[in-house]
């Protein structure tokens, strides 16, 4: 997969765009803790496509997939519990979480089959939270028009707040809620933005879902 080459070759690179840009990154951890305050306390959950640990780390998730040995490395040393597998594929038993977590969704291979196996591990009433950057607000924009200069999201592939609804819908997901945050472009966010309810201002876009 040229996603897992890319990441697995730049490390040290997807490090320094955290610190680069530290206030967007922790604009998003604002947003996505946002929605997991809503869960019940004490349960057990996990992180897809878990990188190099940045946000489980902040969010104090445990466990996580990755393919990438070499982000997974450095997840297991800030502590995390990481397995190799896919989004696609993902190594756990069915019924097994309480929560499932994706932090962008663009370099997965194919988002439908990535939530039907989020749905697969969740219990019942088990929730799915989704952070990623929207296709046509102002950085997805970007991302976009200089795809082609970029290291990792040369190959991805972003989506509207509306595609990605329409997708945990018809996997049985419901009750669906939105928080956003960046508003303006990475270069301007200076300070931890606090999330705002709904979509269609910001950048950065939060929806967490429950498995019927």
């Amino acid at each position: 997969m040229k996603q897992t080459t890319i990441f697995n070759e730049n490390v040290p690179a997807y490090e320094a765009w955290y610190t680069k840009y530290n206030e967007v990154y922790l604009s998003e951890v604002a947003a996505l803790q946002e929605q997991l305050l809503k869960l019940p306390e004490n349960i057990k959950g996990v992180e897809i496509g878990i990188g190099t640990g940045k946000f489980a780390h902040q969010l104090g998730i445990k466990e996580g997939v990755e393919p990438a040995s070499e982000m997974a490395a450095l997840a297991t040393k800030r502590g995390i519990e990481v397995v190799n597998g896919t989004a696609e594929n993902i190594p756990y038993k069915a019924l097994h979480f309480d929560f499932v977590l994706f932090v962008t969704v663009c370099n997965l291979k194919s988002i439908k089959d990535a939530f039907k196996e989020a749905s697969r591990i969740l219990k019942p009433n088990g929730s799915i939270i989704i952070g990623f950057i929207v296709k046509d607000q102002l950085i997805g924009k970007a991302y976009e028009e200089h795809r082609k200069e970029s290291t990792f999201f040369r190959y991805a592939t972003f989506y509207t707040v509306e595609y990605i609804s329409k997708v945990l819908k018809e996997n049985g997901f419901k009750n669906l809620e939105y928080n956003q945050t960046l508003f303006g472009n990475l270069d301007s966010i200076k300070e931890i933005q606090q999330p705002k309810d709904g979509f269609g201002e910001g950048s950065f876009v939060v929806i967490k879902a429950i498995k019927k």
